[in-house]
């Protein structure tokens, strides 16, 4: 896509800027993973575009599996309640896994993931996100590595979405707000 479509606001990050960011975390992780193939947990669907590009970068032994969450609102709006919709095809037990998020927000679905994938005995669990909203977190959760933070904006591009479109945008952008319903 060339031209920018009604709706952006402004573009955050660029396509030039993504790839170089994505290339360091990229040779951050095969630091820290040296030697150990690593196992790459991406959260549906908004992470594919990411954990694509960022496998491209891990010059080390990768699997890939992916899970996908349903996150609702309680009854007075408050977000918290998260299930898998979509679990993991294989074990991890005893795998170094990196879980790959396209955003963390509050940290509620974080929270739970982690918890969750912690109680299946991985050898090591460590989280890696495209971006991080931290000025919404309400819940604490370890992010080992982290390619841009974010502000308080609905964005978009890169594999996140409005209503499943925007997401084949190679940028990151925010929405304009009369658009996101802000």
């Amino acid at each position: 896509m060339s031209a920018t479509p009604p709706g952006i606001e402004k573009i955050l990050f660029t396509e030039e800027e993504i790839d170089r960011r994505i290339r360091e975390v990229g040779a951050e992780i095969t630091r820290a993973y040296a030697g150990r193939a690593v196992k790459l947990i991406g959260v549906l669907k908004g992470s594919v575009y990411f954990l694509t590009a960022l496998t491209r970068h891990i010059e080390l032994p990768v699997k890939i599996d992916f899970l996908a969450i349903s996150s609702f609102s309680n009854k007075s709006g408050a977000p918290g309640l998260v299930r898998i919709a979509k679990d993991l095809d294989d074990s991890i037990e005893g795998e170094d896994v990196l879980l790959v998020e396209d955003v963390i927000d509050t940290g509620f679905t974080l929270r739970y993931l982690l918890q969750t994938l912690s109680g299946r005995a991985p050898n090591s669990l460590a989280v890696c996100t495209f971006l991080d909203r931290t000025s919404r977190r309400i819940v604490q959760a370890p992010v080992d590595f982290r390619c841009f933070e974010i502000p308080d904006r609905f964005v978009v591009g890169f594999g996140l979405d409005y209503n499943q479109l925007y997401r084949n945008l190679e940028y990151v952008a925010v929405l304009k707000p009369e658009k996101a319903g802000e």
